[in-house]
């Protein structure tokens, strides 16, 4: 046995483990020491996380007031409801038999309704009408109106036109019906502007009457 090269081994071989150990350290230590770690910045990402965190509770807070709104809405609406459900159930009273008019009673509406008549229509100012004319004049009286005389006045009277306002009334052919039955006598009369002179003598307008018979000889248009 060969002594002198077993001794060469038993150095050579420890000498080989720890160089392989020295350099198997050596890239352990490159691979995870302090200077292979890459430290990253997440905090801006973390802060815009956070941001929309904190949107999503308002959002969801605001939608937690809309149902309660809503909801408030709703029970409103029902007893709205509920009311007019209650109203149209209101019981209507039985309709009254109406009793036969009497005789008094239609009397009575005759009465008012010729009182009616009567209020409804122009007051008569017999002072405004003399300071105009310079002479007293009758309130209808027919022969106010230009053309118009005493025996005209009683065929229209009577045909049933007797007073200012029935003549103001009346047309022109209503006007010449009546003067043709008094025969050609008449035919030389005008009745046209007849209605519009009885017209201004209801309403009292007498200046205006006046100034306009001034400007119209014998009430010719």
């Amino acid at each position: 046995m060969n002594f002198e090269n077993m001794n060469i081994w038993c150095w050579l071989i420890p000498a080989l483990v720890g160089i392989i150990c020295g350099i198997l350290g050596y890239l352990i230590g490159r691979l995870f020491g302090k200077d292979s770690v890459e430290v990253v910045d997440n905090s801006a990402e973390i802060s815009n996380l956070k941001a929309s965190n904190d949107k999503l509770k308002a959002d969801l807070a605001d939608l937690n007031n809309l149902k309660a709104t809503n909801s408030k809405l709703k029970a409103d609406l029902d007893a709205c409801n509920q009311r007019v459900i209650a109203a149209s159930k209101v019981v209507k009273p039985a309709p009254v038999t109406p009793s036969a008019p009497s005789t008094n009673l239609g009397a009575s509406a005759a009465s008012f309704a010729a009182g009616a008549a009567t209020s409804s229509a122009l007051a008569f100012d017999g002072s405004a009408a003399k300071a105009a004319f310079g002479k007293n004049i009758k309130q209808d009286d027919l022969k106010l109106v230009e053309g118009i005389g005493p025996k005209i006045e009683g065929m229209f009277k009577d045909h049933g036109i007797k007073t200012w306002k029935e003549l103001s009334e009346a047309s022109l052919t209503e006007c010449q019906k009546i003067l043709d039955t008094g025969g050609t006598r008449y035919k030389i009369h005008d009745p046209s502007s007849w209605p519009l002179q009885a017209k201004m003598c209801y309403e009292g307008k007498w200046a205006e009457l006046v100034k306009w018979q001034q400007e119209h000889k014998h009430g010719k248009l």
